[in-house]
């Protein structure tokens, strides 16, 4: 009988599409959902006749390129789990670090917060409870989007108002805000080539693309309603594609927002846009 560890090892040879690190991580995630196994437990013994029928239909799903978040029906962010669903993006490392800054620039008790685009509603949950007393809204085109937030929210015990709102043709029903935060759809058609196919075949493409004519069309709306929306001083948070981090900076700026900054994530890539409403 094979040892976990050859089993371990066969089955992320298998899933072919992804680096060997990275199948291993998901063949690992695998086995602990459905058996409960480890990665600790490597010397022990395994016998595959008796897995349960589910975990090798999940196997076969995986092969095709559709992320374990989706079949598991949820994943990790912030030291939490969230649902997610085939409305929802998968929540990323980025957008922790995201997170992490606005805790960490906000430490203000009761300070009111706005998300926009909010799928899986990671970024305001993680905010109302993380921070000292904030009041949170967030806002979804999408109505499934907004199921799975505020399952999440009801799960994790966080208080979030959510309500749909179609961005760029609607101002959302908030106004005096401290923060503003977006991680909007920024991925140009044309860059549908360049991506990997667990995430083309499987994310919601609503939440994802936006028109190669005009890649910042989110940024400008949301930057000229926060204009509206934000109080005097209050700040402006947007995730980014890296590739247009010069063009967001100058459009906040254009817009009136001030100490305008464009960060890096932890991978080096600019990622994160900045600033404050001065006028």
């Amino acid at each position: 009988m094979p040892t976990f560890q050859a089993l371990f090892s066969s089955w992320a040879t298998k899933l072919s599409i992804y680096e060997k690190q990275e199948a291993e991580s998901i063949v690992s995630w695998l086995f602990e959902h459905h058996l409960g196994w480890t990665r600790t437990e490597i010397l022990n013994e395994a016998d595959e006749s008796s897995f349960p029928p589910k975990l090798f239909e999940d196997f076969e799903r995986l092969k095709t390129g559709e992320p374990i978040q989706y079949i598991m029906g949820k994943g990790p962010f912030y030291g939490r789990e969230f649902f997610v669903s085939s409305a929802t993006l998968i929540p990323r490392n980025e957008t922790e670090e995201l997170v992490h800054m606005i805790i960490k620039e906000n430490p203000k008790a009761g300070l009111r917060i706005l998300d926009i685009g909010t799928g899986t509603a990671c970024i305001p949950i993680s905010l109302a409870l993380e921070m000292r007393n904030p009041e949170v809204f967030a806002v979804d085109i999408s109505e499934q989007a907004l199921e799975i937030a505020a399952q999440n929210a009801g799960a994790l015990g966080a208080k979030v108002t959510f309500s749909a709102c179609d961005i760029l043709t609607q101002t959302p029903e908030v106004s005096e805000l401290d923060v503003l935060v977006s991680n909007p759809p920024y991925i140009p058609e044309q860059e549908k080539s360049e991506m990997h196919r667990n995430v083309l075949d499987f994310e919601p493409e609503l939440a994802l693309f936006v028109s190669n004519d005009d890649p910042l069309i989110f940024y400008r709306e949301i930057a000229e309603k926060g204009k509206q929306l934000l109080k005097s001083g209050g700040k402006l948070y947007f995730e980014i594609n890296e590739k247009y981090g010069k063009e967001v900076a100058e459009l906040m700026q254009k817009l009136g927002y001030s100490e305008v900054q464009v960060l890096k994530d932890l991978n080096g890539k600019e990622r994160i846009a900045k600033g404050i409403l001065s006028i």
